[in-house]
């Protein structure tokens, strides 16, 4: 009759046959107090952004890497318009919610837009989430006393599930570790979230070997919960398949031979030879099997006066399904960090070769194609080290993106003593160094990714509209007069042009050149040139501007100094030459 340490009143007046309980709304779904807050979280917009950080970075003008300093849910929600439908692989650690976890759940819901912003970004002077302060009300150790012990923590995760789905691509996958604390309850949720259809797997991860101490029984392992996007897009992960037969090369491609696959097909027969298909086939498996040979998908192979059929198979095209049990011990994750001389600064750091195994397995024949595997409780920061590690191996060319909340160390800490004041520092140290260790271990002529771009959270670079607390006619032309130009007056350039870019779209990536007064901003594939107008427009930089043949100009109004006429000739130019015009 209890639930969170609590009297579940409703289940006992069922229990004990209560005549007047009513039936009408009975059906089969996951609740708990404060899931409607959880949901008004997600949709709440947010006037934040992000800043980028130079000095931090590495490589930042050419890396395809990004590490976000932010709170992750308005981190995720700045990346919605701009990564929507472009994640291939999430992997995520959560707070176990083991009663001693200390996190960030969305239980403020009647505070007004300006209190919550202040709230997540409330820093000492050194640019760190305090522990106090107003940001203490947040943060807080969700214990099992807490009568919405559960509750709390799924209050947390259903709006960042939610806004992780969307950067899922349509072939897109979620890995999301996990113990018996929550597994039950995680695995209702993403059924809601993702979808029961889209489940994929509940898979066991050895993480311990031994004895040990324990009330119940002794734990070994970790539950690791898949869900796909959209499970008929999704081809599924595989291992790469150990190669068995004899490996062949035609035009610069590796093949392996499969010499008993026509004993798959007609077992019975035992080894089918080429000679033999006709009399016990017929002439239509004969000539399906000499056309697959013209066609360069079957080869010969002598054995004695006769052959076999040898069925080629591309080495970069074939795998092994993943089996339930995957067998990663903690002990490598600490020694991953041991090895960079990173160690005791973490408890229980997920090990390399997991997540790597996870990336491989879901990239294994799209390797080169540059895709995005996200991870927005990166910890220490092992996916981008996974990330990284793996791309050296096989000649990759996957790109990450970690979100880690700037959260302090504890005072007293190994990590405090070295010097890290928070464990998004420590992350970024881990993926330096990593970087380094993969980039001195590469074979002589190849190369890899190792650099990545900082990025932070910070307030908008645009004004907010307020409305007045008089009506009057004179209170709203103040408020009017305020917004003759919608940018802060302390807002830098670069920031301001960054906003504008994932506001319309670009990914923090992209390329971005400053110069003479206008932003150049392109995608990857250079199809979305656009030009940024953030100073002052006359006509001579509007046609240096159209004669490179942007398909978007977008100009903030305070660039045209109230030149209503110099506006409306930019806005015809633009269409004539048959390009979007837009202003702000």
């Amino acid at each position: 009759m209890f639930g969170e340490n609590q009297i579940d009143w409703e289940k006992l007046k069922l229990v004990l046959g209560e005549d007047n309980l009513c039936a009408d709304n009975e059906r089969y779904h996951l609740n708990w107090a404060g899931k409607t807050a959880a949901y008004r979280a997600l949709q709440t917009p947010t006037f934040n952004t992000l800043v980028p950080c130079k000095s931090e970075s590495v490589d930042f003008d050419t890396t395809q890497n990004v590490f976000i300093e932010a709170e992750n849910m308005e981190a995720l929600k700045i990346l919605q318009k701009s990564y929507a439908g472009s994640v291939k692989m999430i992997y995520i650690d959560p707070p176990y919610n083991t009663g001693s976890d200390a996190f960030i759940y969305p239980d403020k819901f009647s505070e007004t837009r300006e209190e919550y912003a202040r709230r997540i970004g409330d820093k000492d002077q050194n640019g760190y989430l305090k522990r106090d302060g107003v940001f203490q009300g947040a943060w807080r150790k969700n214990s099992r006393d807490n009568g919405h012990y559960h509750s709390n923590w799924l209050s947390m995760m259903l709006p960042r599930l939610h806004l992780a789905k969307t950067l899922l691509r349509e072939d897109g996958v979620i890995f999301i570790s996990i113990d018996d604390n929550e597994q039950a309850q995680l695995k209702l949720l993403c059924d809601e979230v993702f979808g029961a259809e889209n489940f994929f797997a509940d898979m066991i991860v050895i993480r311990s070997e031994g004895g040990g101490l324990a009330k119940r029984v002794i734990k070994g392992h970790d539950n690791l919960i898949v869900y796909t996007k959209n499970f008929p897009c999704f081809k599924g992960i595989f291992k790469p398949k150990d190669i068995r037969g004899k490996v062949i090369q035609r035009d610069g491609i590796e093949y392996w031979i499969e010499e008993d696959w026509l004993r798959k097909e007609f077992g019975k027969y035992g080894t089918l030879l080429y000679e033999e298909i006709e009399k016990i086939k017929g002439i239509d498996k004969k000539q399906e099997i000499d056309t697959g040979i013209l066609n360069g998908e079957y080869i010969l192979i002598p054995k004695g006066q006769n052959h076999i059929v040898g069925r080629l198979r591309k080495i970069d095209e074939d795998g092994s399904k993943f089996y339930s049990i995957l067998k990663h011990l903690n002990k490598n994750g600490e020694s991953d960090l041991k090895n960079i001389e990173l160690n005791n600064f973490f408890d229980y750091p997920k090990p390399v070769s997991l997540i790597k195994e996870l990336i491989q397995g879901s990239s294994l024949f799209s390797k080169n194609d540059g895709e995005i595997f996200l991870d927005f409780f990166s910890g220490s920061g092992t996916t981008a080290h996974a990330v990284m590690q793996l791309n050296a191996e096989d000649g990759g060319n996957r790109r990450y993106i970690c979100i880690q909340l700037p959260e302090e160390t504890a005072e007293n800490s190994e990590a405090r003593k070295a010097g890290f004041a928070n464990i998004a520092e420590i992350a970024k140290e881990r993926i330096r160094r990593a970087g380094k260790q993969v980039s001195d271990g590469l074979k002589a002529g190849r190369s890899t990714d190792t650099g990545f771009k900082v990025f932070k959270l910070a307030e908008s670079a645009f004004k907010q509209w307020r409305n007045p607390e008089k009506r009057d006619a004179e209170s709203l032309q103040k408020e009017l007069e305020l917004f003759r130009d919608v940018v802060k007056s302390d807002a830098a350039t670069e920031q301001t042009a960054y906003e504008l870019a994932l506001r319309l779209g670009f990914q923090l990536t992209d390329p971005m050149q400053f110069s003479d007064g206008t932003v150049w901003l392109n995608d990857a594939a250079g199809l979305r040139k656009t030009a940024l107008l953030l100073e002052t427009v006359n006509e001579a930089l509007l046609y240096q501007i159209l004669a490179q043949s942007p398909q978007k100009v977008f100009a903030l109004d305070k660039a045209f100094n109230g030149n209503d006429a110099l506006k409306t000739n930019a806005a015809l130019q633009c269409k004539d030459a048959g390009v979007a015009f837009e202003t702000l």
